[in-house]
């Protein structure tokens, strides 16, 4: 073993730290080699977890830090310009079709202003805007219900009360996911009786015997520890205390299957000797690896979500996964593109507050496809 000496109380040692190792110098048996291995892959993915927290820490502050200003600017540009589109909307230098125009770029403005919180832009909207934005969010609803209800072959409940497009496609995604579950938990079970009939004999009883011993030397060896650490049978405070907090991680990690925990815990506590797993027989080491296989697993898709939810987080292109470079390149285009917007809101504005230059930027958004103002403006406020 790397380290003999047993970890403090506060100090959690590595999963590597629990490795078997060969007596004098004997070689290791394939069973020790097998364990040690899913103990070193449990460290590799704990690190890599840490490093997906940590990212996601660093990045937030730096996209905070580079995207709010720029935000905050096109807030303030996108609110002049709907109050000046409003106030020469007063006057009547405009044409009927100028109007309606300047209509559709501020009710654009004042909705995109109102769903980023801003309330007095709803009123600017209803006030303009032959149909409320209560009214447009409640088509949209309707829309989405449509097609949702479409692709899953069933109807959305709604218990009576009519839901936002948010809650409808919570559920139509909550919907989807649980028939996706269904789908795969009847191939697997199908792939499962294709291997039984596949294996006869001992190899699937043969199986089952090992998983249950992983499963039994779990939960010994989380009762050894209950009865070890149960607090209330501890005199001492500061150790009561202790105990209390160690059980709880012990709970944690048998709810989780996290035989490492388990075995950590037992270090900390001193209530196991490092070299005992070295001694253990290969059959129990076999069940032990079965255990840690099935944590690697879960770690695995621990990390998948992660990846899954940094991306998702910072809205990188479909794909993409989250790591220092693609979210880098993501964040530099990103300022790129609220730069561009907010100087051309900025110039926009310059445009409408002058009566010379209104007229030819209003028949500009006219005569603009709406596609060629989104590539212009990502959001396409007009």
């Amino acid at each position: 073993m790397p380290a003999t000496r047993t970890p403090s109380q506060n100090q959690v040692a590595p999963a590597t730290a629990l490795q078997a190792l060969a007596p004098g110098e004997q070689p290791l048996t394939a069973a020790a080699r097998a364990f040690n291995l899913q103990l070193t892959r449990v460290d590799k993915l704990k690190a890599q977890l840490d490093e997906l927290d940590a990212l996601g820490q660093a990045h937030r502050a730096e996209r905070h830090r580079w995207l709010a200003p720029l935000q905050g600017q096109r807030r303030q540009h996108m609110r002049d310009l709907a109050l000046a589109l409003e106030a020469q909307l007063q006057g009547k230098a405009l044409s009927r079709l100028q109007q309606t125009t300047a209509t559709e770029a501020l009710c654009g403005l004042a909705q995109i202003l109102a769903g980023e919180g801003e309330a007095d832009m709803v009123a600017l909207h209803d006030r303009h805007s032959r149909q409320t934005l209560a009214q447009k969010k409640q088509a949209a609803a309707d829309a989405l219900r449509v097609r949702l209800e479409a692709a899953l072959g069933e109807p959305l409940a709604d218990d009576g009360q009519a839901l936002s497009a948010e809650e409808l496609l919570r559920e139509g995604m909550a919907r989807w996911r649980a028939a996706q579950e269904e789908a795969q938990a009847r191939r697997q079970a199908k792939a499962q009786a294709r291997k039984a009939r596949q294996k006869p004999g001992a190899g699937p009883a043969a199986e089952q015997v090992l998983a249950a011993d992983a499963e039994t030397q779990l939960r010994t060896l989380f009762r050894q520890l209950a009865s070890a650490l149960h607090p209330d049978r501890e005199p001492d405070e500061a150790e009561r205390q202790r105990k209390t907090a160690l059980m709880s991680e012990a709970n944690t990690a048998y709810a989780r299957k996290d035989l490492v925990t388990l075995m950590q815990i037992q270090l900390r506590a001193e209530l196991a000797d490092p070299a005992a797993v070295s001694r253990l027989a290969d059959d129990r080491l076999a069940a032990l690896t079965l255990l840690l296989k099935q944590q690697v697993a879960g770690l695995e898709r621990e990390r998948a979500a992660r990846q899954g939810q940094l991306a998702a987080e910072f809205e990188l292109p479909h794909g993409q996964v989250a790591n220092p470079n693609t979210l880098r390149q993501h964040l530099l285009g990103q300022v790129q593109a609220l730069e561009s917007a907010v100087a051309q809101l900025a110039h926009d504005l310059a445009q409408v507050q002058d009566a010379a230059d209104l007229k030819r930027w209003l028949n500009r958004q006219r005569d603009t496809p709406r596609a060629a103002r989104a590539d212009r403006d990502p959001d396409d406020y007009c």
